[in-house]
């Protein structure tokens, strides 16, 4: 594990886990990370903006306050702000993923992450839902989908440290190591 990783994602994943269960709103937080996730993960500009050293606190809690709008929790909201003074709002993207990862640990629910060459339909993510709670006997299976053309076909499912590549790049790779030998 990355220095960063235990001297500043986890503290702060810790500490909003922390709050988030005395207050009864691991729930809403996981809701207001992943909002704030998919926000940083689709715009660039947000992510340098945050990271940005030369921008002042100030314009950043106001670009926070515009983000978090009503919805957000203020216990949230306040949490982003103490990044913010604290210097660390650039690692909102690993503290919100290492919260997530406490909040499924939480749940006894595993992460899956579905690589495909198309979107996937209803029926195939719930077909991947049902195979990676077969394999791995949690209560719950949360899945994240990425595409990517350069499979060609089929997926690439990954839980934990367990790779299953039913791509069919994978096929002609392994088929092309077989003619090879």
């Amino acid at each position: 594990m990355s220095t960063v990783s235990t001297e500043v994602l986890q503290p702060y994943a810790s500490a909003l886990m922390s709050l988030a269960q005395s207050s009864n709103l691991s729930e809403k937080f996981g809701e207001d990370i992943r909002s704030l996730l998919d926000l940083l993960q689709n715009s660039e500009d947000l992510r340098q903006f945050l990271a940005n050293p030369l921008v002042k606190s100030d314009a950043k809690k106001t670009v926070i306050k515009q983000i978090a709008g009503e919805e957000m929790n203020p216990l949230m909201y306040n949490f982003l702000n103490l990044l913010v003074d604290k210097g660390r709002i650039l690692f909102l993207e690993g503290i919100g993923q290492q919260y997530l990862a406490k909040l499924r640990e939480l749940n006894q629910t595993v992460l899956g992450e579905v690589t495909s060459a198309v979107p996937l339909s209803d029926a195939q993510l719930q077909s991947v839902r049902e195979k990676v709670q077969a394999m791995t006997s949690a209560r719950n299976v949360e899945i994240e989908t990425k595409i990517d053309p350069d499979l060609i076909g089929g997926v690439v499912i990954k839980v934990g440290s367990q790779v299953i590549d039913a791509s069919l790049r994978g096929q002609l790779r392994r088929l092309g190591i077989r003619l090879s030998s």
